[in-house]
């Protein structure tokens, strides 16, 4: 579990293929005392440390993995969102993130609005019913406010402090980012989805009045 605050943006030193998989060697300046096991998102994607130096770790990306990643795309020399697993003692200061992708976006605008950027962002029309305005949305591992949103895009505005500690700068028209949509309301889709199939003898009270009541 992670928090999409990022906390190190490191370099991809390798990129090295096994047949429809990967294992990536990354350098990092501010990640430090690795564990053989531990989980590392990198881009927003939860993977697991192989082997490790001082300064440097690998990880393996599964051919599951990279079908449905942005890991796919990356070579020597990409920057890419670094983000240690959360700690019982840490703050969460973005949402619960879980590392897990559910598609792939595409920048469709880029536009300044004060020292802020905007960007609108197309994805999927299945993923749509995830994404609410002023929820909480990953991109690229990075914990975002969503401002607006239709059935085909969505639109987040990005302050200075977040493009100074990720790589959020370089994303261009046209760049394919990872999205992971908040895991709270997926379950909670999903439970409503599915209330259709109780039987008449249900004693359930939950219904959308109800969750609509308590904040849902």
């Amino acid at each position: 579990m992670f928090t999409g605050i990022i906390q190190d943006v490191g370099r991809i030193e390798e990129v090295r293929f096994l047949g429809s998989e990967q294992r990536l060697t990354i350098k990092t300046s501010k990640l430090a005392d690795f564990s053989l096991g531990e989980s590392i998102a990198v881009n927003g994607v939860c993977l697991t440390v192989e082997n490790f130096t001082q300064d440097r770790f690998q990880v393996y990306a599964s051919k599951e993995t990279l079908e449905k990643t942005n890991l796919k795309f990356l070579k020597t020399g990409d920057l890419v969102n670094l983000e240690r697993a959360l700690t019982l003692s840490d703050r969460l200061g973005g949402h619960f993130v879980s590392g897990h992708i559910d598609c792939l976006g595409q920048v469709k605008k880029k536009q300044p609005v004060g020292e802020s950027i905007l960007f609108e962002i197309t994805l999927p029309q299945e993923f749509a019913p995830y994404v609410i305005p002023k929820g909480s949305i990953a991109l690229d591992g990075i914990s975002l406010t969503v401002n607006t949103c239709s059935l085909t895009y969505f639109t987040v505005n990005i302050i200075p402090a977040t493009q100074k500690e990720t790589t959020i700068l370089n994303w261009q028209p046209g760049y394919r980012l990872n999205i992971e949509t908040d895991v709270i309301g997926k379950y909670v889709h999903r439970f409503l989805s599915c209330s259709g199939t109780q039987t008449e003898t249900s004693t359930s009270k939950i219904s959308l009045d109800f969750l609509q009541k308590h904040g849902f």
